[in-house]
C-alpha cells in the first residue's frame, strides 16, 4: 500500500501501554496490533493523542517510535508522531527516521506565542531533521485563517492534514485553497469522518481501533462507497463509546480505551495525570453496556 492510498484509509492511532510500574511497556501492543492489520487498518500511528504523546518524555516517545515499527513489521505504513518544542520534534523526527517510519505526523505546536509563518519554519526544521520524510500535518486550531494553513502545506514533503477541528465549511474552503495531491484525512474519528468525507476529506483516524477495528473499517468501506446511511447507521452502534470518550472536556479520551481494552483482556495500564482515571462508576458502566452489546466481552 502506498502512502497516498494509506493516507486516505484509517490513520489508527495506538495507545502507549504500561506496566504496573507506569513504564512504558510496548510489547503489549502486540496482540492489539495483529488484530487491527489483520481487519485492515490501513495505517498505524504511533505517538499520536491518543498514546498520550504529551505525556511521554521525548526519549519514551523514540522508543516508542522505534518498537511500533518494529512490531508493524512491514506489514503496513507507519505514521510517527513529532512535535513539542523544535529541538524535541527535531530529536523525535530523526529517531522515527532511523526507525523505518514511513512518513511524520506532525502536532501543531501549544506554545502559547505561534506565529503562522513560525510553524513554518518549524516545519522546514523538521524536515531537514527527518531527511525528508513525507509529513501529515496535524491542526487542531484552524483559526490561523486559510492563507496560512495553504502556506504550511506548500512547505516541502507535505503530504496530508489532520483536520481535527469541527469545522467543514473551513475544511472545504481549505482543501480549495491547497495543492489538490494534499491528502485532508478526518482528525475527529469516526464520528465527524461522513461530515468530513461531504466537503471532500478521505480517511479518518481512529481510537476504536484498539478496541473494535472492524467497525471502523466497515464505516470507511461503507463511506469509500458512498453509501452515507450504512455508514452513519455503523457509527450509531459505536457512538456510545465516543461519547465517553469526549466527557471531562475530552479528558477521559484515553481513559475510556484503555478502560475497554482492560475489559477485554488486554490490559495497557492506566493513563498519566492530567488525563482522567479511572473512569467513573457511571462511565464504567455504560462502557461495559456497549462492550456487552457488541459482543466485545
Amino acid at each position: 500500500m502506498t502512502l497516498d492510498e494509506a493516507l486516505s484509509g484509517i490513520s489508527g492511532i495506538l495507545v502507549t501501554p504500561y506496566d504496573s510500574a507506569g513504564e512504558i511497556a510496548p510489547d503489549r501492543l502486540a496482540p492489539i496490533l495483529d488484530r487491527a492489520l489483520d481487519a485492515g487498518l490501513h495505517m498505524p500511528v504511533v505517538n499520536g493523542n491518543t498514546g498520550e504523546f504529551y505525556a511521554l518524555t521525548t526519549d519514551e516517545a523514540c522508543t516508542m517510535a522505534r518498537e511500533v515499527v518494529a512490531l508493524v513489521g512491514g506489514r503496513a505504513p507507519v505514521l510517527a508522531g513529532v512535535g513539542r518544542g523544535l529541538r524535541d520534534a527535531q530529536q523525535l523526527a530523526r529517531a522515527s527516521a532511523d526507525a523505518g517510519a514511513t512518513a511524520l505526523m506532525v502536532h501543531q505546536p501549544p506554545d502559547p506565542f505561534v506565529a503562522p509563518r513560525g510553524v513554518v519554519d518549524y516545519l522546514h526544521a523538521i524536515n531537514d531533521a527527518s531527511g525528508g520524510l513525507p509529513m501529515m500535518l496535524y491542526l487542531r486550531n484552524d483559526a490561523i485563517g486559510t492563507r496560512a494553513i495553504a502556506d504550511l502545506c506548500a512547505v516541502p514533503n507535505v503530504r496530508g492534514v489532520k483536520w481535527a477541528t469541527p469545522n467543514p465549511l473551513k475544511l472545504a474552503e481549505a482543501i480549495a485553497a491547497c495543492d489538490p495531491a494534499i491528502t485532508w484525512v478526518g482528525g475527529l474519528a469516526e464520528v465527524w469522518a461522513p461530515v468530513f468525507y461531504a466537503v471532500g476529506a478521505r480517511g479518518f483516524t481512529s481510537g476504536l481501533i484498539n478496541v473494535w477495528p472492524e467497525r471502523s473499517l466497515a464505516i470507511h468501506a461503507a463511506l469509500e462507497a458512498g453509501d452515507y446511511a450504512g455508514a452513519n447507521a455503523l457509527i450509531a452502534d459505536m457512538r456510545a463509546f465516543e461519547d465517553i470518550r469526549a466527557e471531562e472536556m475530552n479528558g477521559t479520551n484515553v481513559t475510556g480505551v484503555k478502560a475497554a481494552l482492560q475489559a477485554t483482556g488486554h490490559d495497557c495500564g492506566t493513563t498519566r495525570a492530567p488525563s482522567a482515571w479511572p473512569l467513573t462508576d457511571s462511565q464504567q458502566s455504560r462502557l461495559n453496556q456497549f462492550l456487552k452489546r457488541n459482543n466485545l466481552i
